[in-house]
């Protein structure tokens, strides 16, 4: 016998908020589920291990059409996982940029919280931000 499961026990079981629950239906992340004679949503396995699926994929920064595709493939895996490499170097990519960014961050305010001024027109954070030139852009 297949078990089947309330919105709030899938939410407890998969680790996925219930109106986050509702928001992949909406997108068609999670399949709309069918309905008991009450009228309430009824889950199954499947449902939880999706989710999970999704919310792991989320915890790693993947979008939601990134996610999309990637569930493509695992209800498909007679798929060549060359369109999940693709996927995943990308998103590599923009974690090695998003890396290098937060680093340049650190550095420029590892310099601000140095002041030692007393008053804020001369704390560095204020002047940092008030410079109307900071960067090339080429």
């Amino acid at each position: 016998m297949i078990e089947e499961y309330t919105i709030g026990v899938l939410s407890k079981e998969s680790g996925v908020n219930l109106e986050t629950i509702r928001y992949y239906e909406k997108v068609n992340l999670l399949p709309k589920p069918p309905r008991s004679a009450s009228g309430y949503r009824r889950y199954d396995d499947n449902a939880i291990k999706r989710l999970r699926f999704i919310r792991r994929g989320r915890e790693l920064g993947f979008g939601i059409d990134e996610i999309k595709t990637l569930l493509e493939l695992a209800d498909h895996p007679d798929q060549t996982c060359s369109a999940a490499d693709k996927l995943a170097q990308m998103h590599l990519t923009e974690v090695e940029a998003k890396i290098k960014d937060l680093i340049a961050m650190r550095e420029v305010l590892t310099q601000i919280v140095a002041c030692q001024s007393h008053t804020a027109e001369h704390c560095r954070l204020i002047e940092t931000l008030d410079q109307r030139t900071c960067c090339n852009h080429d």
